[in-house]
């Protein structure tokens, strides 16, 4: 059997400079942690609501708070962080540090599953911080394609951490040891897919054209697109995201008439953009319906977007329906 590399072993071949690799290190140890905390549930006592609401106005659960702290406390600690910002946090925190990085995660992405056992994870955007001076909002207000680096951790039947550092997408599993070993070289998304997510219980509130393009897939052989699709939806953005880097597919969460002065549900800096520049690296397309998001220009720091990605072909079909 071939011995894998691990994750320090794949960084020293990576073109990227010490301190990003010693921050995604970081990040990873932390998501290692992250997993046996999961796993633990009802026995550490960390399942259930928290009795708070985030600046989302979402209920938070135990679990959100335990993995935000975590994940809080090893980036402030890192030499290479100038300043972070969570999903779960109102503002920004900085470290007193200049230069280097700034750090934008979801400590726990589909935690409303947490309860029931299903697939959660982490997700994590990394962008440069400017060469002087500290932080503020402003400087995380970057398009996506000024990410130096993007991951995610799902924590499923196996622990995995999916990463992109450059211009390919690569994923390790955690072993029983808590070493990530590279399973997975390139991983890329096929063009084309018969199969799509999304939560058919908004359907009425969904613009007519997603209405339209959905329509046809449900018709499947019947329908205008003459080819039947599956459908598949977890609820967890990172489950549903990982389920199309390994098989294809495509994902969207679109606006809807339920709440007509907010753009989407997704949340642009924590999920939004660094999934997206997975997905594109990987072969796929990530757009708003209409736009390529890592082209948008943030214009604060919980700003939330429609998402539509995956298999290129498909997010173009999307388009198409939404400019006819």
């Amino acid at each position: 059997m071939t011995k894998l590399i691990d994750l320090a072993g794949f960084l020293a071949s990576e073109p990227a400079d010490a301190a990003l690799k010693d921050l995604v290190t970081v990040i990873a140890g932390s998501c290692g942690q992250i997993s046996k905390v999961v796993a633990s549930g009802a026995i550490s006592g960390s399942l259930g609501a928290a009795g708070q609401v985030n600046v989302q106005d979402e209920e938070q659960k135990k679990l959100d708070i335990i993995t935000n702290d975590m994940l809080r406390d090893v980036l402030k600690a890192c030499p290479a962080v100038a300043g972070l910002a969570s999903e779960e946090l109102d503002e920004i925190e900085t470290t007193g540090r200049t230069g280097g990085y700034l750090v934008t995660f979801d400590p726990l992405d589909g935690s409303s599953n947490i309860d029931v056992n299903v697939s959660v994870g982490t997700i994590f955007s990394i962008l440069p911080a400017p060469a002087t001076g500290i932080p503020t909002e402003a400087d995380f207000l970057q398009p996506g394609r000024r990410q130096v680096a993007a991951g995610y951790a799902v924590y499923g039947p196996q622990t995995m951490l999916v990463l992109t550092l450059s211009d390919r997408v690569v994923g390790f599993t955690l072993d029983a040891d808590g070493a990530w070993l590279l399973t997975h070289d390139t991983l890329g998304i096929s063009p084309d897919t018969a199969e799509f997510a999304i939560n058919m219980s908004n359907q009425r509130h969904w613009a007519p054209a997603i209405q339209t393009y959905v329509q046809g897939c449900v018709q499947g052989k019947d329908g205008p697109r003459g080819k039947n699709f599956n459908m598949r939806w977890v609820a967890s953005m990172v489950a549903d995201v990982h389920r199309i880097l390994m098989r294809g597919g495509i994902f969207l969460y679109p606006w809807d008439a339920r709440e007509p002065d907010r753009a989407g549900k997704l949340r642009l800096m924590y999920e939004a953009n660094p999934m997206s520049l997975i997905v594109e690296r990987a072969g796929g397309k990530s757009t708003t319906g209409l736009d390529p998001i890592l082209d948008l220009q943030p214009v604060k720091l919980h700003q939330r977007v429609p998402v539509v990605l995956g298999s290129a072909n498909e997010v173009d079909q999307v388009r198409v329906a939404m400019t006819a």
